[in-house]
């Protein structure tokens, strides 16, 4: 196979890596920058967009044409950006449905669009390292990116000229590069990945050199650019209170304040103080403060400790304990903070390398807190590790994933029918058939749904189609569903007609019309509403079979008028309103009502029905044997 090589498009910064002679290493460009900045910056007037290091340092004298952070919109519709997310990143503009777009000189440019030219210019130090075309990436998303993020990161590859042989997780990339696959069989580990913009924490096990991912957990909008925002906001409330500018309405003022933020912060991880100076911020004022760790660590605090219940909920999905883990590594450059190292040591009860805590406050022998690997570096080195996979090296190694999210189809009565739950590995394929519920229908609408709530509302609507069948009575049709997620985690959903074959076949690609930063919520509010959910489950199924069987008995009652009895008329009419009174009772708002009574209710119709239901068969059989001649 031709030369594959790896890619991690970060938020903050990208890389590509490749193997040579069974070692993964780091492309460098042609200045001897390993680390590309994922900034694009476009002059206008026909020229070619200017990326990386160079794109960077423009930054701040022309904000107004250079983008950075754009990973956190891709994939993603403007109804689901809110005005803080535009602060924390550039400003980007869309409305409701409509994808997300920058525009810049005149032309608006989509996320997958600026992803492309940082993807291109990666792919060109490729080429010039090795001195050939370079055609092929394995490029990492986070665990946590949806359909939608996924097949939109894949777009940006092809637009860069790159055909993506696989979408695979950053944390099961970063356990290969940290060499994890030679550990001892069943080894389980930790990886807390927490970069420029998205944070993950995925449980993987290792068995007969197979990496499966466990569970994950993760928050696509959480990461280094939160942290620098609140740097940013301390600086802005500084220079008011000096009687300085209102810089929050001067774009390029703004810009150098986002710069020396980031710097600051940086620096932070290894200095105790660090000076923030910005002279000349206009002509008559200049700015200088001294910002200390552990006012950093004060500011950002609240933020980190987010990353705690992902940990936690993702630990309690594997059904482990922290000290059931061999490691927890670390991954991204945020990571290098030693607030972030602090927490993490303290939410596993990680011990050093050397055998002793990590912290001081550890009372029991934990997990190792493994930093042997660059954080920077790790999710590329493990992405070229897979392209080796590929192309044929490695053969001893296999990664499978998981799909975070339960995946499924809206059934009559507002309900989420699971087609493949969550945690499933994947590459998966699962299906079910489904009929109608109304005589006659001539289609029948498919709504692919994401989420761990019982009812459709309250999940992530993926899209819907329909496929069209003859009509036919309730009950009859029978519509095959399969659901179908490949190696990349992308979602294919199939819908077929069992009578006639016709089939209909679709890619989830639009984004997801629900915002994901819900995602972390997702899961939680499965938790704190289980009671609830069933609840509603049992009342929306009962109240469904109380319809059916409300309908049946009055056709019945129609039907063989002749034949029954006044007494017992009355006794199926007093069963019958037994169970409208129930019904009668469903509250409004939630639409829910007590289950248990209205079960009870449609048992005692049931069997008062039941010499109802005799008599209609005989009735059906005799016009049946009438039919056939057998009878006159």
């Amino acid at each position: 196979m031709s030369r594959i090589v790896g890619i991690d498009l970060g938020t903050t910064n990208s890389l590509v890596a490749a193997v040579d002679s069974g070692i993964p290493f780091i492309i460098a460009d042609a200045e001897g920058q390993r680390l590309t900045p994922s900034v694009v910056n476009f002059p206008g007037a026909g020229a070619e967009p200017v990326v990386g290091h160079q794109a960077n340092r423009v930054r701040v004298i022309r904000p107004e044409e250079t983008v950075y952070s754009i990973k956190r919109f891709i994939g993603r519709r403007g109804a689901e950006i809110s005005r803080e997310e535009m602060l924390v990143t550039y400003p980007v503009t869309g409305e409701g449905a409509g994808p997300v777009q920058v525009a810049i000189h005149g032309r608006n440019f989509t996320p997958e669009e600026i992803s492309a030219e940082v993807l291109k210019k990666l792919k060109g130090d490729a080429e010039r390292y090795f001195g050939e075309t370079v055609t092929k990436a394995v490029i990492t998303v986070p665990a946590y990116f949806n359909d939608a993020q996924r097949n939109a990161t894949k777009k940006a590859g092809e637009l860069a000229g790159l055909t993506v042989e696989r979408i695979i997780n950053e944390p099961t990339a970063a356990a290969l590069a940290y060499g994890l696959d030679k550990l001892k069989e069943h080894a389980k580990l930790a990886v807390y990945d927490l970069g420029g913009g998205t944070f993950d924490l995925s449980i993987l096990e290792l068995n007969q050199g197979v990496f499966q991912v466990l569970a994950t957990h993760g928050n696509t909008r959480l990461g280094g650019d939160d942290l620098d925002k609140r740097v940013i906001d301390l600086l802005v409330g500084k220079i008011k209170a000096a009687n300085g500018p209102e810089a929050t309405q001067d774009l390029p003022m703004l810009s150098r304040i986002r710069a020396a933020a980031e710097q600051t912060k940086i620096r932070l991880s290894s200095e105790t103080e660090v000076e923030v100076a910005l002279p000349f911020l206009t002509p008559t004022f200049s700015f200088s403060y001294r910002l200390t760790r552990t006012e950093l660590e004060h500011i950002t605090r609240d933020i980190l400790l987010r990353t705690r219940n992902h940990c936690l909920r993702s630990l309690g999905d594997a059904k482990l304990e922290a000290k059931d883990l061999d490691q927890v590594i670390l991954v991204g450059g945020q990571t290098r903070m030693p607030l972030v190292r602090e927490m993490v040591s303290e939410i596993f009860g990680c011990v050093a390398a050397d055998g002793n805590p990590a912290l001081t406050s550890a009372s029991r022998r934990g997990p190792l807190l493994n930093t042997s690997q660059n954080p920077d570096e790790a999710v590329a080195l493990g992405a070229a590790i897979q392209a080796e996979v590929l192309a044929g090296g490695f053969k001893n190694l296999l990664l499978l994933d998981v799909t975070p999210l339960s995946l499924g189809i809206e059934t009559f009565g507002g309900l989420m029918n699971v087609i493949i739950p969550r945690n499933s590995t994947i590459p998966i394929k699962a299906g079910e058939a489904f009929t109608t519920a109304v005589a006659n229908q001539p289609d029948m609408l498919i709504h692919v749904l994401q989420g761990e709530r019982e009812r459709a509302r309250d999940n992530w609507s993926l899209g819907r189609f329909t496929i069209d069948f003859e009509p036919a009575p309730k009950g009859v049709p029978r519509v095959g569903v399969q659901f179908e997620i490949d190696a990349d985690g992308i979602l294919h959903v199939l819908a077929r007609d069992i009578k006639t074959g016709k089939q209909v076949i679709v890619p989830m690609k639009s984004a997801v019309d629900v915002n994901d930063a819900d995602v972390q919520k997702m899961i939680e509010e499965s938790v704190d509403n289980a009671f609830d959910d069933l609840k509603a489950r049992q009342w929306i199924e009962a109240k469904i079979r109380a319809g059916e069987t409300m309908a049946a008995t009055r056709k019945g009652l129609a039907e063989c008028a002749r034949e029954i009895e006044a007494a017992y008329r009355e006794k199926v009419e007093a069963a019958l309103k037994a169970v409208e009174q129930v019904l009668a009772m469903e509250i409004p708002r939630t639409k829910t009502g007590d289950a248990n009574k209205l079960k009870e209710a449609n048992a005692a119709l049931d069997e008062a029905t039941k010499p109802l239901a005799d008599l209609m068969m005989d009735k059906a059989m005799e016009a049946l044997l009438r039919k056939r001649g057998m009878i006159k």
